[in-house]
């Protein structure tokens, strides 16, 4: 838990601090999409099939920052320093950088209580290995609708 709650801090703080390529309007846009897209991925791997959970098993309050203010700035952090006008390699190094830091992350907070919050059911790295750079390519897909939009 404690992770959790100094993660959303720092994360948070980072996020608005660096921000120089997103605007207002495309932090809103992440920030929903993120939460939305987080809870209808968490119903079926962490209610119904019990894969992973935050801290209890079920809906508990406790894990509110988890569903809410920790997952949007890493995704803001993440477009904002995307390589957007970069070749295949420098963008795949860059996927493959981030996938480094969220694994390290969820060890981290796979840590015993009071420090961790993350807790696997038959989850694991492996799969997190495998989903994440997957995450990573449909945010930022979204984020280029969203600027496709922009233009219309």
């Amino acid at each position: 838990m404690i992770i959790l709650l100094l993660s959303v801090i720092i994360f948070n703080y980072l996020a608005f601090k660096t921000n120089e390529r997103l605007t207002k309007n495309h932090i809103v846009h992440i920030w929903v999409f993120t939460i939305a897209f987080q809870l209808v991925f968490d119903i079926f791997v962490d209610l119904k099939y019990h894969g992973y959970w935050y801290i209890t098993k079920g809906i508990d309050w406790l894990a509110f920052p988890a569903y809410t203010v920790l997952i949007p700035p890493v995704n803001i952090m993440f477009l904002n320093w995307f390589p957007f006008k970069k070749g295949f390699f420098k963008i795949a190094r860059y996927i493959f950088i981030w996938e480094i830091f969220l694994l390290f992350y969820e060890w981290l907070a796979n840590s015993p209580s009071p420090w961790g919050y993350f807790r696997y059911g038959w989850w694991n790295l492996g799969i997190s290995a495998f989903i994440n750079p997957i995450l990573l390519l449909i945010l930022v897909g979204y984020y280029k609708w969203i600027l496709k939009i922009e233009k219309e």
